[in-house]
């Protein structure tokens, strides 16, 4: 796509453009005080600190390891104090209320029932509680002035062996605030394939799931995810890179699994910056999300965990815009990618594109150039 708009945009025109997001972790995203009040009510007292400014520091160095499975350690803290209703209602409605605030008009947010049972709730009590407190975090943004829709991606576990009771519990509540169906967790010993009854269930039922693939491990289990599964999207799929090849001449050749993704537009759930906390990437300049961008392949931008990250939607594409010189015009393609890509219905898709996405961003856009013209005729005045 030709860009319009010869600037990169400013932090705060990233913060305002409305964005979307398909791949963000409720135990990956809750605020640190948020923890440091619920471990205190609910008596943990293995919090590694309690200061909340602290908390957060911790969880992001720990995170920031290079490798999957000390990242998803961190992930044990989350998950202690997220075992009442009222805490999982807290922690979705300020997931809801926070993603808003940040800009997400659309936002699909994934989490794994069955880890939230030791305190004795049903995992029809789970998704219940989640699916209100995403409810109640669009009313408050609504009420501050921002305008959000939330979808639930309910996950299970692949070490585990509960696929198809999760894949049931999200085909039941696909009516009631549950979009999809996930799989997640460290992907070297656990490929997609053990659960392949899970997702011929989700097919038969004609439902939604994305599966966590092309992260820690590579071609294979894109391959796995994609020829025997049937996934609809990629949970990051950054190692898609593996079969793309750039030649010392500038050429690129694609290997016919990448050729694939790109020709039937499977959807890639990009990361950056958890990619490079996980080794996925080197670096935001290095990331394969460059070169994707320019193959067109369907990428989209991501959180994947706010918390463990440091980040949010406006920070990944402030990081984007500084390594490959983003404009508005991409940022507005890779969120468009994202909205054509979301797990609900398609005249809602193309609404949100139309009503929303694409007039916040031509207010943008209309925004700048009066600023540029500003500028150009207050120069005059000054040399004339």
């Amino acid at each position: 796509m030709t860009s319009q708009i010869p600037t990169t945009p400013s932090a705060d025109q990233i913060r305002r453009a409305p964005k979307v997001l398909l791949h963000d972790h409720l135990d990956g995203g809750l605020r640190p005080g948020t923890i440091v009040e619920l471990a205190r009510a609910q008596g943990y007292d293995a919090l590694p600190e309690t200061d909340p400014d602290k908390l957060g520091i911790w969880f992001r160095e720990a995170a920031d390891s290079g490798s999957l499975e000390r990242y998803l350690e961190t992930f044990a803290h989350t998950c202690a104090v997220m075992q009442s209703r009222e805490a999982l209602f807290r922690v979705a409605a300020e997931c809801a209320l926070d993603l808003a605030q940040d800009g997400v008009v659309y936002a699909e947010v994934r989490y794994a029932p069955e880890q939230h049972l030791e305190g004795g709730l049903t995992l029809e009590e789970v998704v219940e509680a989640v699916n209100e407190g995403f409810r109640e975090g669009e009313r408050q943004a609504r009420e501050r002035g921002h305008r959000i829709r939330v979808g639930a991606l309910l996950t299970a576990m692949r070490h585990a062996a509960r696929a198809l009771e999760i894949a049931e519990l999200a085909n039941s509540y696909r009516d009631a605030g549950v979009v999809g169906f996930d799989i997640a967790g460290a992907e070297a010993g656990y490929p997609p394939t053990r659960h392949l009854d899970a997702f011929e269930y989700m097919k038969r039922e004609n439902n939604h799931f994305t599966i966590h693939a092309g992260e820690a491990f590579g071609l294979p289990s894109i391959w796995q995810a994609l020829q025997w599964c049937g996934a609809d999207r990629l949970g990051h799929g950054v190692r898609i890179i593996d079969d793309i090849e750039v030649a010392d001449d500038g050429s690129v050749s694609l290997g016919r699994l990448a050729a694939y993704v790109r020709d039937k537009r499977i959807p890639l759930e990009l990361c950056p910056t958890s990619n490079i906390q996980t080794g996925a990437a080197a670096s935001y300049a290095e990331h394969p999300i460059g070169l994707l961008r320019t193959l067109h392949f369907r990428a989209t931008v991501n959180t994947d965990n706010r918390l463990m990250s440091g980040t949010s939607m406006s920070r990944e594409f402030e990081f984007l815009v500084e390594a490959f010189g983003y404009t508005l015009d991409d940022v507005q393609w890779f969120t468009v990618n994202a909205m054509k890509s979301a797990f609900i219905p398609f005249d809602e898709r193309l609404a949100m594109i139309n009503d929303v996405i694409k007039p916040g961003y031509a207010e943008l856009k209309s925004e700048w150039l009066f600023q540029q013209s500003a500028a150009t005729s207050d120069s005059s005045r000054r040399t004339g």
